[in-house]
């Protein structure tokens, strides 16, 4: 029976990321992916800008750029009446290159290490399956369906079963991550439950192509085209577009006519090739666990949201992230026992926070429409009075669902038993504004040193203790030799960063997350602050 030490099931973007970063660490995998091939499905169209700050961190980010659309392009988002109509208000975004711009300029800790990403999943895919392929650690099997397991003591061992021959083969691994969608088997094995609203109405997706960009970019270059008809998401600006519409009470979905779709979409007919067409169902759950044992979940099996946001993937990359390195530790031998059971201490609070936002600006879109009232019914469009006071009306509500820093940034892992954190003060979370603080479970502020370099770039791979102060760090050089912890010293002259960091030393995580902070006076206890750090509870 072939052995590995992590099998991940699924090779959607979650498990891609998982792999690469177990590889990264040095860890072998293997990865069963039932389709054949990366999917043609746009389920995606953002990648924000947490989840490339992440990228970045395990050299993903330049790869991943290339397949994107171009950096100059804005991240708009216009209402109108249709294509063919008018437009209603445009909430204006810079575009990645501006974005990093203004984040050079802005050196207060206030702002993201890398801009948001527009790009679709379709080729996202292609890009996270050739960064494995070429590691290795990892075993790549597509075409290889995930079918169940038994989990022992000691491991877990797996059925898996070729698609083609229909041939089956069991496989034994230390953990078995579940990165099997929505309909999850891993998580079906567990006999885990979803907690949530399952089927928030139902949509209807149709993928085309078409050069008509006079209609399609009739106001120019948008990220999103939205009315209560639908919303059309630019794919690449050129020639591929996604319009996602309702399916209304009482339609059959199954009957429904794809082009008609969008050309009352639209607003009239045009000439454009249809891709992929097909009804959907979005969900707002999240699983009631995160896995028992040597089994666990990521990405959507653990949690799926409405796409109000951008917050599913996005939230499934913070999985693949966490999960990663704290597998890495464990298996590494200096992870100890309670480092994998902070996994679900961590991650399941924010899909709950996420799942929660997203549904909140399904509400706003809700609002959106009843602002509408009756204006694309009949001739009233025409009237330049009611859409001035529809675009008023859509400004003052604003754009939430794209504008929540907080949500991609501002969580803190507070009350996780590896963060070492003696005031234990709640944080105030803003779901819209981040605020930058080095309270321990929090992300590391992000800034640029003297010399121009990134601070996140100056992290080492595993834990980095920074020092502000040229501080005698023998105390955690030695605690980290005795527990062969990969510790990196990254000692600061950077006076104009002082008033960001408040602090004198801060302990950082792989994840970008703090882990412990201090300041003179008591020589901290070395030992202590690691064992917190790495899961070994009260042992010393």
């Amino acid at each position: 029976m072939k052995s590995v030490p992590v099998l991940i099931a699924g090779g959607g973007p979650v498990g891609m990321t998982l792999a690469n970063v177990l590889a990264r660490f040095g860890i072998r995998s293997m990865l069963v992916e039932r389709n054949a091939t990366t999917t043609r499905h746009p389920k995606m169209d953002i990648t924000n800008s947490r989840s490339m700050e992440l990228f970045r961190r395990f050299g993903l980010s330049d790869a991943l750029r290339k397949a994107a659309v171009a950096e100059d392009h804005p991240f708009d988002v216009s209402w109108i009446t249709s294509l063919a109509g008018y437009e209603l208000h445009r909430f204006r975004y810079m575009s990645p290159s501006e974005f990093r711009k203004h984040c050079r300029t802005r050196n207060d800790g206030t702002q993201p290490l890398e801009p948001p990403m527009r790009v679709s999943q379709v080729e996202i895919e292609p890009v996270l399956k050739k960064a494995i392929d070429a590691r290795s650690e990892v075993e790549v099997r597509f075409g290889v369906a995930f079918e169940s397991f038994e989990a022992k003591d000691d491991g877990v061992v797996a059925v898996l079963r070729e698609q083609g021959s229909g041939a089956q083969e069991q496989v034994r691994c230390q953990y078995l991550i579940g990165c099997d969608g929505g309909s999850s088997r891993v998580r079906a094995g567990l006999d885990i439950a979803l907690e949530g609203q399952s089927r928030v109405g139902e949509l209807y997706m149709i993928h085309f192509r078409s050069t008509e960009r006079d209609l399609l970019q009739r106001w120019g270059v948008a990220w999103h085209y939205q009315s209560p008809l639908g919303t059309m998401i630019a794919q690449n600006d050129d020639d591929i577009w996604t319009v996602h519409v309702p399916v209304l009470p009482g339609q059959d979905a199954s009957k429904l006519d794809p082009r008609a779709l969008v050309e009352a979409y639209a607003g009239r007919p045009f000439s454009f090739e249809i891709l992929v067409a097909n009804a959907w169902t979005p969900h707002l759950v999240v699983a009631e666990s995160y896995g028992k044992g040597r089994v666990l979940l990521a990405g959507d099996s653990a949690h799926q949201f409405i796409p109000t946001g951008g917050y599913g993937m996005n939230s499934g990359v913070g999985d693949a992230i966490d999960l990663g390195w704290k597998l890495a530790a464990t298996l590494q031998g200096f992870g100890g026992p309670g480092l994998l059971a902070s996994y679900e201490v961590e991650r399941r609070p924010v899909a709950a926070r996420n799942r929660d936002a997203s549904g909140r600006h399904m509400q706003v879109r809700m609002q959106i429409a009843e602002a509408y009232g009756n204006l694309l019914q009949g001739d009233n469009s025409e009237n330049p009075v009611r859409r001035a006071e529809v675009g008023a009306e859509l400004a003052r509500l604003g754009n939430a669902e794209n504008e929540c820093f907080g949500i991609e940034h501002g969580f803190v892992y507070q009350g996780s038993p590896i963060v070492a954190d003696a005031e234990a003060a709640p944080f105030p979370f803003d779901p819209v504004v981040y605020k930058p603080t080095t309270t321990p479970g929090a992300r590391l502020p992000s800034t640029y040193l003297k010399d121009g370099t990134a601070l996140y770039d100056r992290l080492g791979a595993y834990f980095t203790l920074i020092d502000f102060r040229s501080a005698d760090l023998s105390p955690f050089v030695d605690a980290a030799a005795r527990r062969r912890i990969p510790l990196s010293i990254l000692q600061l002259d950077e006076p104009d960063l002082k008033g960001v960091y408040g602090r004198d030393m801060l302990l950082v995580r792989p994840d970008h997350h703090i882990a412990w902070r201090g300041t003179g006076g008591k020589a901290p206890n070395a030992d202590a602050i690691l064992a917190t750090a790495l899961g070994w509870g009260g042992e010393r």
